[in-house]
């Protein structure tokens, strides 16, 4: 990756395992589509009324070649279901930006007039 993984934690004390967990699951998608140019991820617990009160947010985003992508995952009590969820849905936009990229490097040109 060309720039340094961000993390940041919002109304959530930092912990160490959490961290650790964020960075292995960056790690995977890395291994999944290598073309990552970079990594920034949110975990947010916003002071929020009465009847919302301990719904996580997450915001990943990831930077690719012609793009980023960018996901939000809201309103989950569980931190670890709100980073599985939001990974999972970066999984697939990395695999559907990857068939793009690849759709445009495979466009061929119809030769002779097919007569």
């Amino acid at each position: 990756m060309q720039v340094p993984v961000q993390i940041t934690f919002r109304g959530i004390p930092p912990s160490e395992a959490l961290e650790e967990h964020i960075r292995d699951r960056i790690e995977k998608l890395e291994r999944q589509y290598p073309q990552m140019r970079s990594c920034r991820v949110v975990a947010e617990l916003p002071h929020q009324r009465k009847s919302r009160r301990g719904h996580f947010t997450l915001r990943v985003e990831i930077g690719v070649p012609g793009g980023q992508i960018v996901v939000n995952q809201d309103q989950h009590h569980d931190l670890y279901v709100a980073l599985r969820d939001a990974f999972h849905a970066a999984s697939r936009q990395l695999d559907e930006h990857a068939a793009r990229m690849r759709r445009d490097v495979k466009k061929h040109s119809v030769s002779g007039n097919g007569e």
